[in-house]
């Protein structure tokens, strides 16, 4: 993954930065749409998972649509040139302001999550004397096997509607004049590696149409969310999602019927793999059973260790020593800020380049000035060329 050439030119750069492949982002967008186009499935890139201008420009160039959670996203996603007519609006807590922002714009969808917030949505459009595209976020009670943090389909969950408000929801709709009814949204969580969990996704989609088509509804698009994982343990074995595999499920299970669009919200796969965070050892420090491998980055530049207790793949770049064991950790005054706990590297030292991989998603983006700390720079491989 890292050239001697590659190394050299990081050592003239300040640590800690992140570095972003840009020939691996290319090559996965490549085959993402491959994959996608085989069954004209439509891909919205969720920007939460990086929003990065350099990166966003050439998933929108790639003709990706974008995902959005915030009414920030929605302005940075048109401000880079994405396509209104393929922007959805996702979120629990859409404020007023945000939901006006995307009025404004004519984006294609809101993927509502509450009957209130459909009534909110209708007051504002009626006031603004536009027509406003809704999905329902429904809850389909679909276990993801990820960590219990990055959930979202449970019955548990604060996302989504649920099937006993079903009723109630269709009684609200009939009344809001201002909205026009497009889609059924789903998602059930994020990292998934399963792909049983999407079947059975499938399985529940399917029922919960035949619900609204029992009642002479029929909705032009269905959106399954994303939530695909990548392989944090051996990113240069895989460094690319199987895209084929995954819409091969929904292909084979899901029931789509005439004309209907079947829409994805992918953010992790596209970006997850072409980020690394690279950072120098600061100290050695000798522990009672192990030592400390101090970094000069912490959780103000990946969070994710710290919050989700997730596991990165880590390596020393420069290191020439045995094999030994560290607790590879971070400068800032918590206990949680660690990277790894007896990760196996060359023997390191002071001044040493670590490499924490598969950074591209919830990393940059994510970063925080805790401590003060200064925002890391980002680099791109076409720098170095």
């Amino acid at each position: 993954m890292f050239s001697e050439m590659l190394v050299s030119h990081f050592r003239e750069l300040s640590t800690p930065f992140h570095y972003y492949n840009l020939d691996l982002l290319e090559k996965t967008l490549q085959q993402l749409k491959v994959a996608a186009g085989r069954y004209n499935y439509m891909v919205h890139y969720a920007l939460k998972a990086n929003s990065n201008d350099e990166i966003l420009s050439i998933i929108k160039e790639a003709g990706l649509g974008a995902d959005c959670v915030s009414g920030n996203e929605v302005r940075k996603a048109i401000e880079i040139g994405f396509n209104p007519n393929n922007i959805v609006f996702a979120g629990v807590g859409k404020a007023d302001d945000e939901i006006n922002i995307s009025l404004d714009h004519n984006i294609f969808c809101f993927n509502c999550e509450s009957v209130q917030e459909l009534e909110v949505i209708n007051e504002l459009a009626i006031a603004r004397r536009k027509k406003a595209n809704v999905a329902l976020r429904i809850n389909p009670n679909v276990n993801p096997n990820t960590h219990h943090y990055i959930t979202t389909g449970l019955e548990e969950n604060k996302f989504g509607i649920n099937p006993w408000e079903f009723e109630v929801v269709l009684e609200v709709l009939g009344q809001c004049e201002h909205l026009n009814l497009i889609g059924l949204h789903f998602h059930i969580g994020s990292q998934i590696t399963d792909l049983s969990s999407y079947r059975h996704l499938c399985i529940r989609v399917n029922e919960i149409q035949h619900w609204f088509l029992e009642r002479q509804i029929r909705v032009e698009h269905i959106n399954v969310g994303g939530g695909l994982g990548i392989d944090y343990h051996n990113p240069d074995k895989n460094p690319i999602p199987n895209f084929e595999e995954f819409f091969k499920v929904f292909d084979d299970f899901i029931e789509l019927r005439p004309g209907q669009q079947l829409h994805f919200e992918l953010g992790r796969a596209v970006v997850g793999q072409c980020g690394n965070l690279i950072t120098k050892v600061l100290y050695v420090k000798n522990g009672v059973n192990i030592d400390f491998a101090i970094l000069d980055a912490g959780m103000t530049e990946l969070i994710r260790p710290a919050l989700y207790q997730s596991y990165h793949t880590i390596q020393n770049l420069t290191g020439k020593g045995e094999e030994r064991h560290y607790d590879v950790v971070g400068p800032i005054c918590e206990s949680s800020d660690c990277f790894g706990k007896r990760v196996s590297l060359p023997e390191t030292k002071r001044g040493d380049l670590i490499a924490i991989r598969s950074t591209g998603a919830y990393g940059e983006i994510m970063a925080s000035n805790y401590n003060l700390r200064k925002r890391a720079k980002a680099y791109y491989s076409n720098k170095f060329i």
